[in-house]
């Protein structure tokens, strides 16, 4: 159970924290505003993620603690990767020494407490105020939970809180974030992080109940955004220090000396860190002359992966992009008037992507069946819409309750939801839409429109099952799914394809078929397809267009 958590909830969390990257890099102002402590997380996580979904399925808690540990320290970027890296390994070698399946309020403080003792212990000089005293505030918090007697769901909503709080904080105990009228880059990482997972673990979108005190996961990023705004800083004096440097290092001898080897990279420059167990390390430091360290740690083994970064042009960038964004900002105020009627929709490709914008939609959220968008993404889309009201096309059946509560947040404009299944069904309710219409009437028509769509997908069978009929499938069989029930099943996605739409026009024959080719799918195959298709059933008209939705090498809809 525990194994299986970690495997559903870390590539969701390692998402969230992609999607933020840039807002993330925004923020960063130490120990140097190099701009990239967001990148750098999302790439460490990322690297994990690959390590745990390459296990095979029947992985232990121990197998994935040791990937997690190994793919964080192997893809440890930048000073914030390195020591998220050491977060993860804490935590994950925590919760792996757990004789409980699944986990209990205990295991996770416990894993927490020794995320702080492995993260603490690789950083020389911890410094309050950033990605450490958000660990440790939330370990704390655990801990004083745990004396309580909650829920697990009760700790995890309280913890998320707490890190979001701890956030808050970090301007007042680290000056130059004050000054620079931010939050700690890094601290706002692991907060994204951990309510990322949280969200993943209870399948809700991004809502978190009122636990034993007034402030809620919304009010407590709320404070975060009152905190921040982003000043631009020409004038920064930097660090002494231009070069981040790190690499991967192979120790050539059992008695490698760590502790005298991390005094030689505190020689050469500051944020000094070396991590991991003889003979496997990453190595990072900021210094004046990454030549001298390469050459000095080449004596005593073996190095590659190396990166060199030039901070003072990262810190350049990072104060040119904050500069164009106020500059849009401030355009976008004086000149964009708000519009009567805006639209958001889902989409899961980008071909689908550039559809719905084609058709009219002002915000499309990236998301579908594997990777269901928040009540806050959605939330946030409605807002840029810059609409006097907005209608909101799900496009899937579990983004509903989702885009059903974004709605009901919302308090900008007035919102509704079209409850469409598909993005197909999204399509024909575009082509319904009356821009000078009021929005009562629009999602009337809009959801008449859609009442007559029937959808079909194709897609791989990940394990055995079985169809509608009852009859067997396979892991590796091509499905036909029909209005959400699996009917056909066979080993060729063309075929499948063309007998689902077989028994969907023997049951109510249609005029015209809407197909998108999946991500899966080259052109080649897809033109033979429709070809196939076109020549099956010569009185439908075929639509063909290149969706690049994940999973589903093909999805239509007839009417």
């Amino acid at each position: 159970m525990i194994a299986s958590t970690i495997r559903a909830c870390f590539p969701a969390a390692a998402k969230v924290v992609a999607d933020k990257a840039d807002e993330i890099n925004k923020l960063n102002v130490f120990p140097v505003p190099d701009g990239d402590t967001g990148t750098n997380m999302s790439l460490t996580l990322q690297t994990v993620v690959g390590e745990v979904e390459a296990l095979p399925a029947d992985a232990t808690t121990a197998d994935i603690a040791h990937a997690i540990t190994h793919g964080s320290l192997m893809g440890a970027r930048g000073n914030s990767g390195v020591i998220t890296s050491q977060i993860l390994r804490g935590i994950a070698e925590g919760l792996a020494q757990s004789k409980n399946d699944p986990a209990t309020v205990a295991d996770v403080a416990a894993a927490l407490r020794n995320g702080v003792k492995v993260a603490f212990k690789a950083v020389r000089k911890p410094v309050e105020g950033t990605i450490l005293t958000v660990l440790r505030d939330v370990s704390a918090r655990a801990d004083q939970l745990e004396k309580q007697k909650v829920t697990l769901d009760e700790l995890l909503d309280a913890l998320v809180v707490e890190a979001y709080e701890s956030v808050a904080r970090t301007p007042d105990l680290l000056p130059v974030l004050k000054e620079n009228g931010v939050v700690d880059s890094g601290a706002f990482g692991l907060a994204t992080f951990i309510e990322g997972f949280v969200n993943a673990y209870q399948g809700r979108a991004g809502e978190v109940s009122d636990f034993k005190t007034t402030v809620t996961t919304d009010d407590a990023k709320q404070t975060v955004a009152n905190v921040v705004d982003i000043e631009i800083n020409d004038d920064w004096e930097g660090s002494e220090y231009r070069y981040c440097t790190e690499f991967l290092f192979h120790a050539d001898s059992t008695d490698f000396d760590e502790d005298a080897n991390l005094r030689y990279l505190s020689s050469m420059g500051d944020c000094e860190l070396l991590v991991g167990a003889n003979p496997d390390y990453k190595i990072h430091v900021h210094t004046n002359r990454p030549d001298r360290v390469l050459r000095h740690m080449l004596h005593r083994g073996q190095i590659f992966n190396v990166f060199v970064h030039n901070m003072d042009l990262e810190a350049q960038e990072r104060t040119e992009g904050i500069r164009a964004d106020k500059e849009s900002e401030d355009a976008g105020a004086h000149f964009a008037p708000r519009k009567k009627l805006g639209f958001v929709a889902v989409a899961a490709g980008s071909g689908q992507a550039e559809i719905l914008t084609s058709l009219g939609v002002d915000v499309v959220v990236s998301g579908g069946q594997t990777m269901n968008p928040s009540t806050a993404d959605i939330l946030k889309a409605i807002e840029e819409c810059n609409a006097e009201q907005v209608i909101v096309l799900p496009n899937n059946g579990n983004i509903r309750m989702a885009a059903e509560a974004a709605v009901e947040a919302c308090d900008t404009c007035e919102a509704a939801v079209v409850v469409t299944k598909t993005v197909l069904q999204a399509f024909t309710a575009m082509f319904s839409a009356d821009l000078e219409g009021d929005l009562e009437d629009n999602v009337e028509a809009m959801s008449d429109a859609i009442a007559d769509v029937r959808g079909g997908e194709i897609t791989t069978a990940v394990r055995d099952s079985q169809a509608a009929d009852g009859s067997p499938i396979h892991a590796g069989d091509v499905m036909g799914i029909q209005d959400d029930a699996i009917t056909v099943v066979g080993s060729d996605v063309q075929q499948v394809t063309l007998d689902v739409i077989d028994r969907m026009q023997d049951e109510e024959e249609g005029d015209t078929l809407t197909i998108l080719a999946g991500a899966d799918l080259d052109d080649d195959a897809f033109a033979e397809l429709v070809s196939a298709i076109e020549e099956a059933q010569p009185d439908l008209e075929v639509d063909a267009h290149r969706g690049e939705q994940p999973l589903y090498p093909v999805i239509f809809s007839i009417e």
